[in-house]
């Protein structure tokens, strides 16, 4: 029994000593909150994109502007009424770090540009291999991942959603994100 409890001690441990040494971001949504684990190291160029973004408040008052069940929940950039905030510059694009579009990972949203990030992000539901950097593909940039409030995404993913003039996708009832906050600051 001894034995048993050091190794769950010593497992403790391990996840305590992961997350001190990683950003952790808490999501404030309409829903529920979602606590992230962002990845300092693997991705720092996205992930201080991020962080900036989230210091500046810039998250608050938006939403999650596009779902697509069994695939990702999309946010960070629009207003209530569909309005694009004003943001950044774009980012180059950190898909080669060896982190894949598994479930409850965090990737930089982009257009056919590969280097075309800036503020807005997604959550995948489901593992997405699919935009995995490869040989023919330049790959989305994942730069965190949800340590807690999967049910949360589950949730959003499953709303209703429609067109809104040229948006597919867009949730009817909006899915708001009141506030992103950092947890902690890896220096």
């Amino acid at each position: 029994m001894l034995r048993k409890i050091c190794a769950i001690s010593t497992l403790m441990l391990l996840n305590i000593s992961t997350y001190a040494e990683n950003t952790l971001v808490n999501m404030h949504t309409s829903l529920g909150t979602i606590k992230i684990e962002l990845f300092d190291e693997q991705a720092p160029l996205s992930v201080e994109n991020f962080k900036g973004y989230v210091k500046s408040n810039f998250y608050n008052d938006t939403i999650f502007h596009r779902v697509i069940p069994n695939f990702m929940v999309q946010g960070g950039g629009m207003t209530v009424d569909m309005t694009e905030k004003p943001n950044g510059q774009s980012i180059i694009n950190e898909s080669n770090n060896g982190l894949k579009n598994l479930r409850g990972t965090l990737a930089m949203a982009r257009t056919s540009d590969p280097h075309s990030a800036k503020s807005q992000f997604f959550i995948n539901v489901v593992d997405n291999d699919f935009l995995n950097k490869s040989q023919d593909n330049a790959g989305y940039a994942v730069f965190g991942q949800v340590i807690d409030g999967m049910s949360v995404i589950d949730q959003i993913s499953h709303v209703p959603t429609r067109l809104y003039t040229q948006y597919q996708n867009v949730p009817i009832k909006p899915i708001k994100i009141f506030s992103v906050t950092i947890d902690n600051m890896k220096n």
